[in-house]
């Protein structure tokens, strides 16, 4: 079992995205738990205002809305009364204990999970404490309800499959399926919230992802010069089809002056290094392989739960690139990530680090070492077995030999640090 915890400030969207579930069919509300009648006596209203009754006793706190989704092994067929007691025991255990609950089982995924909203104010308006929550109650809690059922224990491969190969968990929008401003609001729910963007540009990034963009229009238009922001759906050829939705018609109010304020908060969270490195590492890893296609990059990090949007002119000339990483679930344009990583250096890494650069950088050794220069490197180059052209993979020498063998060094060195180093000018003062 895989516990995902959210945070959040607004009821009203939380329920409004489970409740449009169990509209389409797709979702059944099993358990409303500490309510005065069962769900099916509830409507819309008098679910949120119980939730509501309670936040109200407390307004400092900034995020008073708990949604929390547990995710079984696709192969375990739980009945919905074992759905509700395991709810009904975790909740307790991660101290959420005498809380009202909504419990919701969806069945919009090809493993079977529920979601429980809640609020982490009690009845005295005291907050419940959220720090380390994750680790140090829901981890516990769920091995604990593993042994208690018998249910299938989590593995790495199942927890990649929750947080990684279905990032958000909207529908993507197809026009005339379905409700234009539900449709897209359901993806707005997951992606303005959860994930880590500075620009507009970047935050079409991910929205595109889902056939969706944010859109201001031609700078002659008057939502441009008004500074006004709506709402498109795109085909498969990313063609903008349908009637616009304006962005103060939704309930988030995700206009072009609350975004900026946004993209401001989120410049500090993109600044960690550990986000920055597991992009660099995903994309250096690649270009150490034999194959050095974009193709071949695009594929390889898609694997990795990293999505490239790239950027065309008109002469079909790559100009732009930005790393959507659906696992940390922030977004990178390739200039901000580092030199390297720009549309140019990717284009340049692509095409000229594969087999016919190696035998031109071996052709410049072998010349140099006729003319008697550069004989150090002509040695280090006999004495390995491992150029750019064989790779890691296929290499005659392990991987641990090559990273220690300072002979291969030269032919290895990432490509923005071959630079020799200018000699200084000596002036000489005549007497």
């Amino acid at each position: 079992m895989v516990a995902v915890i959210h945070q959040s400030r607004h009821f009203r969207t939380v329920l409004n995205y489970n409740e449009q579930k169990v509209k389409h069919g797709v979702a059944t509300c099993l358990e409303a738990g500490y309510y005065p009648v069962g769900p099916e006596h509830l409507n819309f209203h008098q679910k949120l205002r119980r939730f509501e009754k309670l936040t109200e006793l407390n307004q400092r706190a900034k995020k008073n809305c708990v949604h929390i989704s547990l995710n079984f092994d696709p192969s375990e067929k739980l009945s919905d009364d074992r759905l509700r007691e395991i709810a009904s025991i975790y909740l307790d255990k991660i101290g959420f204990g005498g809380q009202p609950y909504l419990l919701y089982k969806h069945e919009d995924a090809g493993h079977p999970h529920v979601h429980l909203v809640t609020t982490n104010i009690k009845a005295d308006g005291k907050g419940i404490r959220m720090n380390y929550l994750g680790e140090n109650k829901s981890k516990p809690a769920s091995v604990e309800i593993e042994k208690m059922f018998g249910l299938v224990a989590a593995d790495k491969r199942q927890k990649r499959q929750v947080f990684q190969v279905k990032p958000v968990d909207a529908t993507r929008v197809i026009y005339g399926k379905s409700s234009t401003k539900q449709a897209i609001n359901n993806v707005l729910v997951k992606v303005l919230v959860n994930y880590k963007y500075a620009s507009l540009a970047e935050l079409n990034a991910v929205l595109r992802q889902y056939n969706i963009a944010a859109d201001r229009g031609d700078e002659k238009s008057r939502v441009f010069q008004h500074g006004g922001l709506v709402y498109r759906v795109l085909d498969a050829d990313s063609n903008k089809v349908g009637v616009p939705v304006k962005a103060s018609l939704f309930f988030d109010k995700p206009t072009l002056k609350n975004l900026e304020e946004k993209f401001e908060s989120n410049k500090l969270a993109k600044n960690d290094p550990q986000s920055r490195a597991r992009l660099k590492n995903a994309i250096d890893l690649y270009f150490l392989k034999g194959d050095k296609t974009l193709e071949g990059l695009v594929s390889s990090l898609k694997n990795k739960g990293i999505d490239m949007v790239l950027r065309w002119n008109e002469q079909g000339v790559l100009y732009g690139v930005t790393y959507v990483d659906h696992y940390n679930k922030i977004v990178f344009n390739g200039s901000v990530l580092g030199k390297a990583y720009s549309a140019n250096a990717i284009r340049e890494r692509c095409q000229y680090m594969g087999a016919n650069e190696g035998k031109k950088q071996n052709g410049q050794r072998a010349q140099l070492a006729q003319n008697g220069q550069g004989t150090r490197g002509q040695s280090r180059e006999n004495a390995g077995s491992f150029s750019v052209q064989d790779g890691l993979i296929g290499s005659r020498s392990g991987f641990a030999e090559v990273l220690l063998d300072t002979g291969g060094t030269a032919e290895v060195m990432d490509w923005e640090l071959k630079r020799t180093k200018k000699k200084k000018k000596k002036v000489r003062l005549s007497l």
